[in-house]
Parts: structure tokens; sequence; C-alpha cells
């Protein structure tokens, strides 16, 4: 279809009483092709009434055009025709009164009978026959706004626009009024653009899902395509595999839009101090025992020694919420897994590429693969009898968690089930799935497994509810779990206070490192703002010292490492090797540049900086190749290669990536 209504780079700047600006959209381009219901979606003072003025011409953009048929709008005309939350009808006239009035006034070259048609057609389109000929004040809410609708659609807009059209009635009322708007739409091929705060209202009615961000300055921040197919019925949709991730999705969105508005109502410019070019920071975290570092520079005062004397730690639900927290610019620095600063720098997250560096590994181990309970009842204790089970039950798809593409929980697990034979993405299905999430899921029987790190393995297994079939202990002891990651242009701007921020954070991770110090540590992971559990389900230090209940196959926990030789220090072989792996599923491209892409994203020289003004001199680190469970060995020295010998993997592309401190993009 070609475009029908075009939004083209809409900026709209209103004028304030004391002289000054608030510019209430920045950039907005869209477009919509011919019978597309769309609906625009975001929280109070986003911008979506003002969006739709524009294009129906209520409203002129300060910058930029809207087009309709390629003719720009610059005055409201009837072949746009707005239905708004108040009915807006005449409460002198009749319900025929009121349609015939903008039937009249715009059909006027239409002979009498022909309008009178038109007007009786409409009526009965929107089921109002027994009330024709009663008043407004007569009707109900629901009766108003349907006689809103025929009116507009009586005189054969082009564009219909409704702005919250159903925001004031009862559910019941909304419901059937949802139905008969669509089923109008559908039957006359009618382009439509609605305002809505309802998640559900938009995934029943729309094609696409407009998502603005917070204002001043609202941009698109995500469009949804809704796959569900037509003609649609409310209690049918509900049970289309695509209604609960469409829903999750705005949810999300509009969730995390909040945050950001607190977060920024709270955020001030950046404050130097102590010869720091910033101390005021937000730190990214998620609700892990990898957290600690993080947790304990703050309780214990290492973050205000080394100057950081106003940190905050930022509580995220998922990795997707650090993500978009470093992205967005409303989080200095954060944990993150271990692949994700190579993942954001070449595009990962949907081709949009933001430079990330890492130069603190903060712990390596800690993950696990747990199995529902019911699969060591049937005797699956090893990877071959995984394999086994899902050669004998073809007529069953099982369901694996991991918590994100490059996190090194798919990573292992990707490759755990690979090196078994089995194909991660068609002989089971993968789920992204947030950590503290996980047991739930398992519980409930929505998934049937996962890959995690602690405390959610340890916790299943004590449960009962689940048992470990492979710890990293067992696929690659001393990988890289949770690195420190800001992004470039940051890390440029602010070198002193990166350096403070890694050397706070390797003395964390020194600390978590005694074993003197584990009650302490424990007892502060398990308050609210942190893990929120129980502390029985927070172990550290030696892993042979906790055993779960059952006699096999593991009775190992996985544990972390914080501190000590080979670990903090930055490794470019373990972010190839990462790479690589990302590249194997088709997360990334393969960088054909990549000794340059590992030289950016891996500041060893702030961590020796920091190493060396902390005295840590003697600390050594791995310069060796990489062994994994099968057997196999990774060195740097030909990438390419080692990806073409694996047997299974997908078609992976090979990309020049240019790469610049502001952004990166892919060059064919």
């Amino acid at each position: 279809m070609s475009v029908f209504v075009a939004v083209d780079q809409i900026d709209k700047v209103f004028s304030l009483s004391n002289g000054g600006e608030y510019i209430a959209l920045k950039g907005i381009d869209l477009q919509i092709k011919r019978g597309e219901f769309i609906s625009l979606i975001g929280h109070s003072g986003c911008g979506k009434s003002t969006l739709l003025n524009m294009i129906a011409g209520l409203d002129l953009p300060s910058e930029g055009v809207v087009t309709l048929e390629g003719r720009r709008i610059t005055r409201p005309g009837p072949d746009r025709m707005v239905v708004f939350q108040n009915y807006s009808l005449l409460p002198w006239r009749t319900v025929r009164e009121n349609i015939a009035l903008a039937v009249d006034s715009v059909l006027n070259d239409y002979s009498v009978d022909e309008r009178k048609a038109i007007i009786e057609q409409h009526i009965d389109m929107v089921g109002l026959r027994p009330h024709a000929d009663k008043a407004p004040a007569m009707l109900s809410g629901g009766q108003k706004q349907r006689v809103a609708i025929a009116r507009a659609l009586a005189i054969r807009p082009k564009l219909l626009l409704l702005d919250e059209p159903f925001g004031a009635l009862d559910a019941l009322t909304r419901g059937n009024l949802q139905e008969q708007l669509m089923q109008i739409c559908q039957e006359n091929q009618v382009t439509a653009v609605m305002v809505t705060h309802d998640v559900d209202e938009a995934v029943l009615l729309s094609d696409r899902i407009v998502m603005l961000t917070n204002g001043p300055e609202s941009k698109i921040g995500d469009i949804l395509e809704v796959d569900i197919p037509r003609p649609r019925k409310r209690m049918e949709v509900v049970e289309h595999p695509s209604y609960y991730s469409l829903r999750s999705e705005m949810i999300y969105f509009l969730n995390q839009q909040k945050r950001i508005k607190k977060i920024r109502a709270r955020k001030t410019a950046a404050i130097a101090r102590h010869g720091l070019e910033k101390v005021n920071l937000e730190i990214g975290f998620l609700p892990l025992t990898a957290c600690a570092p993080l947790a304990v520079a703050k309780e214990k005062g290492f973050f205000a020694k080394h100057g950081l004397d106003e940190v905050t730690l930022v509580r995220e639900a998922s990795w997707r919420g650090i993500t978009d927290g470093i992205s967005g610019g409303y989080l200095d620095a954060a944990q993150m897994p271990s692949g994700m600063p190579v993942w954001m720098t070449v595009g990962g997250d949907k081709g949009r590429p933001v430079p990330v560096v890492s130069a603190l590994t903060l712990t390596r181990n800690g993950n696990a693969i747990t199995l529902d309970k019911r699969f060591y009842d049937q005797g699956i204790y090893s990877l071959g009898d995984f394999r086994r089970l899902l050669q004998y039950s073809t007529d069953q798809r099982h369901t694996l968690g991991m918590v994100h593409p490059s996190s090194m929980h798919n990573m292992l697990l990707r490759y755990w089930l690979a090196a078994g034979g089995i194909d991660p993405d068609y002989d089971v299905s993968l789920k992204t799935i947030p950590p503290a999430q996980m047991v739930v899921d398992l519980q409930a029987g929505t998934i049937d497994g996962y890959c995690v790190g602690e405390p959610w393995n340890l916790r299943a297994s004590i449960e009962g509810i689940g048992f470990t079939i492979a710890t990293d202990l067992e696929i690659w002891l001393g990988h890289p779990g949770k690195v420190l990651g800001v992004r470039e242009d940051w890390a440029n701007a602010y070198p002193n206070t990166h350096v403070a921020l890694v050397k706070a954070l390797l003395e964390a991770c020194r600390y978590c490192a005694d074993e003197n110090n584990f009650p302490d540590i424990r007892e502060i992971l398990s308050r609210p703002e942190y893990v929120s559990t129980s502390e029985d389900y927070i172990q550290l230090g030696d892993p042979n010292s906790y055993v779960c209940s059952l006699e096999q196959p593991m009775r190992q926990y996985a544990h972390h490492l914080f501190f000590g030789d080979g670990v903090n220090r930055p490794s470019r072989t373990e972010h190839l090797w990462m790479m690589t792996q990302m590249a194997r599923w088709e997360d990334i491209p393969f960088p054909r540049n990549w000794l340059e892409i590992l030289e950016r994203v891996c500041r060893v020289s702030v961590f020796s900086t920091a190493a060396r003004e902390l005295g840590l001199l003697d600390i050594k680190y791995n310069r060796g190749p990489i062994e994994l469970f099968d057997g196999s060995v990774f060195n740097a020295d030909d990438p390419i290669a080692y990806l073409n010998s694996l047997d299974i993997k997908r078609n992976f592309s090979v990309a020049e990536i240019a790469i610049n401190s502001r952004q990166v993009s892919a060059v064919s």
C-alpha cells in the first residue's frame, strides 16, 4: 500500500507566558497506509492529542509537514473528522438532526433524498434506530458517542480521528462500542488514528501502535505491529499468542517512561567535586547475587571513599531496562551481562548502535541451568538424557528461559544444548524472561527450565520446584558473568570519574571475596532494595559448602568469583568469544573489523589505572585460550574460521562496522 498520511519530521513548540518555550513534540516521523488503524499511546502530556490535532488541521506544526494523499494539511477539512471524548453534540437537536447537520453542510451537492438515505444508513450503522428522534439528554454516554461516530462517518471522510472516544464510558459500553467501531472500520475500509490510554483497547483495534515518550520533546519511542488477524473478537484476541507479548511491551514501555520521569525529576546537572568531573551518578543493576559489588560499594562507603558521594543505585526488573537506561542516557553506568557492551556497540538493540565500554569484570561464574523437577523424576540427569527426551517427545515443544540475547546465560545455554546435538532454535523454544520471574514461571509450568544467575537456581532447588542439571563450573569454569558498562561518550566526558568508579567497585569486589564478610553481604543483598529474598537463598564462597537435597546429578550451586587473579581485568579474548557466539545465533553480524571494536569496548587502560592507584600491582590475568566442557579450545587467531567450524549455527553474516564516539553503523 502507498503512504496515505505522512507526518514528516514534525516539531511542535508552544510559547509560554514568561517568554520561554515548551517543546511538546520533536522529530515525529510517521507514515500511515490507507485502511490502517493506528493507535497513539503514552502518558499524559506526551503530545498524543497535539499530534492528532495537527493531522486534523486544528493546529499547525512549528517545523515539518503533515500530508494527506500528498497534499499538505494546513486547515481543518471534511476529509478529516474528529470524534472527541465529550461527544460535542448540539443538545437541542435530535440524533437524526445532529447527524443531518454534518451531512447537509458537507454533502450539499447531493440531493435531499440522497442525504436522507445517508443519514438513515448511519443511524442504523451504529444501532440507534429506536433513539433516532431523541435529544442527547435522553441518551446514555455510550449512545451519545455512537451519535458522534455516526456523524463523523456520515460525511464519508478520508480519515477518522478519535481522541479517547471511549475514555468516559463504563467497561461494558466501551467494549460494545469498540467492537462496533472495529466492524464499521473494516467494512468501510476506514483509515483511523486514535488516541488512547487503554493498552487492551490498543491491541484490540490497531494494526500498529505508536508509543510516545514523555514530554518535553516527545518522540516516537517504538512502534508495535499487531499481527492478530482480522476480523477480531474480544474474547478470541486474548487467546492469540501475540496478545500478552504486545500488552507486556506496552506496559513495559509505559512503566519505563514513568521511571524515566522520576529519574529526570531528581537528576541535576553534573556536579564536579574532589577533582572528579561528576560525582552524582545513577547506576543500574538487577536483583541478583551478582549485584553484591554495587550494593557493598554503596552500603560500605566505597563510592564515597573515592569521591562519588552522590550515587543512586537504580533497581531494574530486566536487562532491557538496563539497555534502555544506558541508551537513553538516564543511567550513568550499569551492571551488565558480559556480552552487552559488544552487543550494544554493534547495534544488537533493534539495529540502534550505542557504543559502550567496559573497564571491569564484576563477577565470574554464578550461572546454572535448571530444569523442572518432573524431568529429574523421569531420570533426566544429563545433557544426553535431555537430548533423548527431546527425540522421543516430538509432539511437545519444550520452552527454556534465558534473560537476554547478550547475556552469558543465553550463550552458555545455547552452547550446552548445541554441544549435545540440540539446536536451540528448532529443537526447543527459548524465551526471554526477567531473572526474578524464572522461579514463578517454572512453578506455573509456562517454562520447562532456564539458565539464570543465582539465587534463582538455588531457590528452585530448595523449594523442590526444579533441579540444577549443569552449572557454569561444568560448562566454562571462570567465565565472565557481569561487567561494568558505561557509554563511550560518557567515559570520554568523565575520565576521572570513570577511574574513581572502577576503583570503588574493585575495592567492593575485594570485600565481597573475603569470607569473613559473607554474613554481612548476605544481609545487605536480602534487603528489599536489592535482591529482596531470604538470606537462605544467597550463598557465597566455596560451592562444596552447600549441598542441594538431590543425590544426583549436581550437588553444587553456581558460586560467584568476585576478586582475585584473572577475575576483574577485562579480557579481549573473552569479549571476542562472546562476539562469535552472538554472531553464531544471528543476534549481531560478526564485525570484520573486530580488532578495532575490541580495542574500543574493552577499556583495559582504565582498569590498569584504577588497580595501580589502589596499589593492586600483583593481580595476574589470563592470557591463554578459552577451554570449554566439550573439549573445544578458542583462541583469538581466526574467529571466522572458528565460526565456520561449528556444526550447529545460523547463517551468520560478516559486516564492516564503522564506529565513532557517538554511534556506529553497519556497512555491508
